[in-house]
């Protein structure tokens, strides 16, 4: 019935297929119903004052379309599935695999034709994809479970339920919703009723400053006027800086404003590239250069010295496929996901998988004061007059600013709501005695609330409090025992030096003025804040957290600065930082900012620790000024005002009982707004890295060492040291025993400073590591061409027959695959730590297992049924000998360069 009744009442109006831009009258349907007034929307649209009923939620929603955009749908299974295996890695993969299927088949002999080679490449895609998709599938999972923990929700009416808290893409068209201070506007909506409504419409076009919005059908014709300036209407992405009101909601999803500029973007639309994309980027272009440097040369050279040319390009494929880490997507997957899951047993909820790389990265924390550093438990110590002696009508004053607020009641207000109840009899009774003719909200610029209210009799007050400097800008008279003087500059000294006195206490001063019958009472403005009387001041105290000088210690021992950006005083600040331990090394006031350029500000950041009475814009330029200068930063906050420095960090943390934008806003979210917690998810973050480091680092080095000793042998050998087929299992095996380093424990030292991704750190640890290994692969070349080969065919190479070749090549070959699984195991938990391994840092259990397991089978493949397929053969027991003189050698050479390494680099991974 209701969506027949929709279908008659509109029929030229957006449907489920189009877009919210559909026109009514030659005007869109958000001008439209600009237009109309509150009452004649709700008959448009069908929908009631009281609320949807059930059945119209659900026809509404099939009717106009679900609340939520269609980038932010979880791809379908096959695109999962193909998501899993899209990497730069597996593309080098695909290719070579392609090449060998041509050589090795298309173009190959009847009887030579084999398809082993490309058969390998493919199950290592395959696994490295599996295991990719498998796990990115347990993280999408846990994260939307975990995201379900700090659902943001709205507070719309319900027909039978009344007010109900409804999450965002519940939200249909028709749908009646309540907004207040700190809200998320959840779609596009036309305004019903609004009491001093400022809302931040930043997100749709670039203005910082609020707007306000009202109720009122927008008069004239509106077809030439920008929809955003439309004064009855409030946008999907809008943020609610101050006063409450009531819209119907006309657009949803991809129809609102928002959505169809979201849209409009398509491919163009890119997510913020983290420190870790950077570096495995820069990582990817390091290891595609050396394949674009190494496998020509193993090619020409090969092709030179044994005249085989077709041979010579199928090992160079191999050697291609060496260099190739295909197991790194996987690992940085699998890392990342554990990561999650051990920060949430840390109470750490992760909205974005990379900001745990983003974390374990970060060496600047800015944060504000209340609530991160202090109890967030706000006391009203004092309510006195201008001279300083305690006063009730100061108190009084401040009662009934508050109590009118429309806002949220801040810490503040709830202080001096209950204070007045506490102390003074009659502080009911004034709240039946006045009611609220007007308001001025609350703004960050101004940093001052006034609120004007009426008796019985017709006589109105204006009543304002805010910071002491911003209430004394707008006096220009004082009370002295009832009486009202001039404010003198003298005065104004008086009062500033003795607020000064009470923030150097760490108490945060707040003054409290007067105004007798304003002019402008029925329709308040900024103007009107003037003239007005000084009567006196309150000051209210949040005493630092018992564990904010620990974690701001523990911090700093993990290489973290913490910087203090608040909109309070620069002494409460000061007071709290010098409490808590924070090294207060300068202090920078807003006003100070917001006179620098780009230049200066860049000069003073890092020398400033403090950063006072900020307005939301010079947090983000503060945030934004040291990310520029190299650092990595983390912001952590939970109100209106730090939405935007949130969105400039690197992280932005806040905390699951933050406003609705915070938390939006935020890459991380915390179950306790506890310094404590995110030192923790600090230190998981970079455990985290360093795991992935591992197996960056060793594996190049490995594999770069595999292909200095593949050069040396392919020059002076007679014959490939190892065969195509044969270096592909190795680097299977290899990879395989690896996919444990996620789980592998992290020495302390690792995250005692922060874990950027570095390109050339890798390049570094590869020349210092990689021809240590070369080393002994040469000494065993040597070994095996003149001692253990001839042993085992009874001659050396040049007086052997065909037959006898072939198997001191097979012998050869085996012997150097047996020693570089050995050799490239052991690497692991040697270069796993800087540490002594196996004696002061043991490797996680299920790494040894894979290990142990790649090592003995490995050993065992000449021996098995399989062998001969494989161009393997037996080793006597004399290569074993060899084989432990190897190992023992390659084990301390390389301890004495890991030495070296560390002296001369300060680090190892």
């Amino acid at each position: 019935m209701l969506l027949t009744t929709l279908l008659s009442r509109t029929p030229t109006r957006a449907s489920k297929n189009q877009s919210q831009r559909t026109t009514v009258s030659g005007r869109s349907w958000l001008q439209h119903v600009a237009e109309l007034s509150g009452a004649e929307v709700l008959d448009e649209l069908g929908a009631h004052p009281r609320g949807l009923a059930a059945d119209e939620v659900d026809a509404m929603r099939s009717f106009w379309g679900e609340n939520r955009m269609a980038h932010t749908e979880r791809p379908a299974l096959p695109r999962r599935v193909l998501g899993a295996f899209a990497d730069p890695f597996t593309y080098i993969l695909v290719v070579i695999a392609i090449v060998s299927v041509l050589t090795d088949w298309a173009f190959a002999e009847a009887s030579q034709r084999s398809l082993t080679t490309p058969a390998i490449i493919g199950l290592m895609v395959l696994i490295s994809g599996v295991l990719r998709f498998v796990q990115n599938e347990r993280s999408g999972n846990a994260a939307a479970a975990l995201a379900e923990m700090i659902e943001t929700t709205c507070n719309v009416e319900r027909e039978g339920a009344g007010r109900a808290e409804v999450p965002l893409d519940e939200i249909v068209v028709g749908d009646v919703v309540h907004l207040c201070s700190g809200d998320i506007v959840p779609a596009d909506l036309r305004i019903l009723t609004a009491r001093d409504l400022f809302v931040s419409q930043s997100s749709l076009t670039g203005e910082s400053a609020p707007v306000e919005k009202r109720a009122a059908a927008t008069e004239g014709d509106a077809a030439d006027a920008t929809v955003t300036d439309l004064e009855s209407l409030v946008f999907l992405g809008s943020t609610v800086i101050s006063g409450t009101a009531t819209g119907v909601v006309v657009a949803t999803g991809e129809r609102t404003l928002f959505g169809e500029a979201a849209g409009s973007l398509g491919p163009m639309a890119t997510a913020r590239q983290t420190s870790s994309d950077a570096g495995i980027a820069a990582t990817s272009r390091l290891l595609v250069g050396l394949m674009v440097v190494m496998v020509p040369a193993v090619f020409l050279i090969s092709g030179l010295t044994k005249g085989d040319w077709l041979a010579a390009l199928l090992f160079s494929l191999a050697v291609a496929v060496g260099l190739t880490p295909e197991m790194l997507p996987m690992l940085v997957t699998v890392c990342l996901g554990k990561g999650a899951v051990d920060l949430s047993g840390d109470r750490v909820i992760v909205k974005r998988l990379d900001a745990i790389s983003d974390l374990g990265a970060m060496d600047v924390l800015c944060c504000d004061k209340t609530g991160t550093l202090t109890e967030d438990r706000v006391i009203l110590e004092r309510h006195l007059d201008v001279r300083g002696n305690r006063d009730v009508r100061v108190l009084r004053a401040a009662f009934l600013n508050s109590f009118f607020e429309t806002g949220v009641k801040n810490l503040i207000d709830s202080a001096i709501i209950r204070r007045a109840l506490e102390e003074d009899e009659d502080a009911e009774e004034l709240c039946g005695r006045y009611t609220l003719v007007d308001e001025l909200p609350f703004d960050f610029e101004r940093r001052r609330l006034s609120v004007v209210v009426g008796d019985e009799a017709g006589r109105t007050r204006m009543i304002c409090k805010g910071a002491i400097e911003e209430i004394l800008s707008v006096c220009s008279q004082v009370e002295l025992d009832a009486i009202r003087e001039p404010l003198t500059p003298e005065l104004e000294r008086t009062v500033m030096a003795r607020a000064a006195g009470l923030s150097e206490r760490g108490m945060r001063v707040l003054g409290v003025a007067l105004k007798d019958d304003p002019a402008g009472a029925d329709r308040l403005t900024t103007a009107d804040e003037k003239d007005m009387v000084l009567v006196g001041y309150l000051a209210f105290l949040d005493p630092p957290k018992e564990t904010a000088a620990k974690a701001v210690r523990a911090l700093a021992e993990h290489g973290v600065s913490t910087k203090v950006l608040t909109g309070d005083s620069s002494r409460v600040a000061v007071y709290v930082c010098e409490t808590i331990g924070i090294p207060v090394e300068g202090v920078l006031t807003g006003s100070e900012v917001e006179a620098m350029d780009d230049a200066e500000l860049t000069s003073r950041v890092e020398r400033t620790s403090v950063f006072a009475k900020l307005a939301p814009a010079s947090k983000a330029r503060v945030v934004s000024t040291l990310r520029d200068l190299g650092h990595v930063v983390g912001f952590m906050g939970d109100g209106v005002n730090d939405a935007a420095a949130m969105g400039a960090s690197d992280c932005g943390v806040s905390v699951d009982s933050a406003v609705d934008v915070a938390r939006e806003a935020a890459d991380v979210i915390l179950l306790e707004k506890d310094l404590m917690v995110l030192e923790r998810g600090i230190v998981c973050g970079r455990r985290t890295l360093a795991n992935m480091f591992k197996y960056v680092k060793m594996t190049v080095s490995s594999n770069f060492g595999n292909i200095i000793s593949v050069i040396v042998a392919a020059t002076l050998l007679p014959f490939l040291p190892m065969g195509p087929v044969q270096l592909l299992l190795l680097n299977l095996i290899y990879d395989l025993t690896c996919t444990a380093l996620p789980w592998d424990g992290v020495d302390d030292e690792l995250v005692r400073g922060p874990r950027v991704w570095d390109s050339s750190s890798v390049k570094s640890f590869m020349f210092w590591m990689g021809p240590v290994s070369s080393l002994f692969d040469i000494l065993t070349f040597v070994a095996l061409f003149f001692w253990i080969c001839p042993a085992v065919t009874g001659g050396t190479w040049g007086t052997l027959d065909a037959t006898g070749q072939v198997v001191f090549v097979a012998v050869f070959q085996s012997g150097w695959f047996v020693e570089s699984m050995w050799s490239q195991t052991l690497a692991v938990h040697l270069m796993r730590t800087a540490r002594r391994p196996f004696l002061d840092s043991r490797a996680a259990a299920p790494l040894t297992v894979l290990g142990l397991a790649g090592i003995a089978l490995a050993t065992v493949l000449p021996f098995t049924p399989v062998a001969a397929a494989l161009d393997f053969a037996a080793l006597p027991a004399s290569y074993f000998a060899l084989l432990a003189g190897v190992v023992v050698g390659y084990v301390c050479v390389l301890a004495l360069v890991k030495h070296l390494y560390v002296r001369r680099h300060g680090e190892f991974l």
